[in-house]
């Protein structure tokens, strides 16, 4: 007798991506869209990590929620991520705020962009959903998560990071007891708890939530009909489980993804300026902290058909040459000179140019002799002839976005406003 085989627990899942939030805080780096859209590592967007960690995981059900400045969003996901095929019971779902519920309501908190969707969702007939938000950097396996949250009888399984306790101070903690049940939820304590077997650390949520489904669109509509909630899953969905339910912690070390080049759990929230350029300017390390050449967990994206990066002129003071650098496809380095920066793809370096820790989004020109250090670029950017950033901070401050940690913003409307 053949024995039958175990299906894996994520094929029976559903992996609901979060993808409305304005990320204000990076700027005029989201005044076009919304900050999952925003580019992140040479050719990928911020929202592609979620994803791929969910495809990876032999997840085939996936929905993202949307809501502002979406069109950039939505067209990457359109080119890059049309591949599922309904005849394999796979299905990739943009769910907009369309006013479903109410020809007067969008999505009012991340709860209600995941009730205004229920009749989607159960079409489906899922067993299990992945609440993921899409504006995070990590590699995690769900599969690990998914079989915690059904040995443990849990209602909800919450991922955590495990970070230094006062470090938590800007997160919602997780108070846990021994077997990792949460008995309290803390959000931006000035006090964190530590976790009973790690006393200087504390388990931050990392707004990662697996729920049996029924189990869900039950909180979903309790929540809906309370007319004080502000429909929001760490506001008032998991508090109200944490204290009727039965909540679970799952560590995110016990499921990140590490290639034999990374040492620690990487998980990262590049929500502010600087927080985005080091996360980016961290891959130009000869052993960086995340490896995106991990062929066994691809970060899936939309491919530009480009020819590749050419490097050209080789006279003095005009080389085209790169040193703990990232460069993409279709870019010319024409006698311009790269240290320790990450190119997105189509950029123009022209001769004489000096770049030292820039981050330069797609189809950016750098005209002759600029130099840029510790730079963000946004898309499309035309950088004048002998432009200096990086030298006067005073003088940058007035001319760009400077922000706390030194790194200049550049857009092209600030530029414009140069006359040069």
């Amino acid at each position: 007798m053949v024995e039958k085989r175990i299906q894996p627990l994520a094929r029976d899942a559903m992996a609901y991506v979060l993808a409305g939030g304005r990320g204000s805080r990076l700027k005029e780096l989201t005044d076009r869209r919304a900050k999952p859209a925003v580019y992140f590592g040479g050719k990928s967007r911020i929202i592609d990590f979620a994803l791929s960690n969910a495809l990876n995981s032999g997840i085939r059900r996936i929905g993202v929620a949307t809501q502002y400045k979406a069109h950039s969003l939505i067209r990457h996901m359109q080119r890059g991520w049309n591949f599922f095929r309904p005849e394999r019971n796979e299905s990739f779902d943009i769910l907009p705020a369309s006013q479903r519920v109410s020809e007067t309501q969008w999505y009012e908190g991340t709860a209600d962009a995941v009730y205004q969707n229920i009749d989607i969702i159960q079409d489906y007939g899922v067993e299990y959903m992945v609440i993921l938000a899409g504006d995070h950097i990590y590699k995690m396996d769900y599969e690990n998560m998914l079989q915690q949250h059904v040995d443990s009888g849990a209602d909800v399984t919450i991922g955590c990071l495990e970070v230094p306790r006062m470090e938590a101070v800007g997160f919602g903690v997780m108070h846990v007891d021994k077997t990792d049940r949460i008995i309290d939820f803390i959000e931006k304590p000035a006090d964190p708890p530590g976790i009973p077997d790690k006393p200087e650390f504390a388990l931050a949520s990392m707004g990662i939530y697996v729920f049996h489904t029924k189990f869900l669109i039950d909180a979903l509509r309790r929540d809906a009909a309370d007319p004080n909630s502000s429909k929001d899953f760490g506001k008032d969905i998991i508090p109200y489980i944490v204290k009727n339910g039965r909540a679970i912690a799952h560590r995110f070390a016990n499921s990140c993804i590490r290639s034999d080049f990374e040492r620690e759990p990487y998980w990262r929230d590049v929500g502010t300026i600087d927080a985005y350029w080091q996360a980016n300017i961290d891959l130009t390390a000869i052993v960086p902290e995340l490896d995106i050449y991990d062929k066994s967990w691809p970060i899936w994206t939309y491919a530009e058909i480009s020819p590749p990066a050419k490097f050209v002129h080789d006279d003095e003071n005009r080389r085209g040459s790169a040193t703990s650098s990232v460069v993409a496809g279709d870019c010319i380095i024409s006698g311009a000179t790269l240290n320790k920066s990450l190119l997105f793809t189509g950029v123009r370096a022209n001769s004489y140019s000096k770049l030292d820790g820039a981050v330069v989004l797609p189809s950016v020109k750098i005209g002759r002799h600029a130099q840029l250090k510790d730079v963000v670029i946004d898309h499309g950017v035309i950088i004048p002839e002998g432009l200096v950033v990086g030298e006067d901070p005073i003088l940058d401050a007035k001319r760009f976005r400077r922000s706390e940690g030194g790194i200049c913003l550049i857009t092209q409307p600030m530029i414009d406003k140069l006359g040069l």
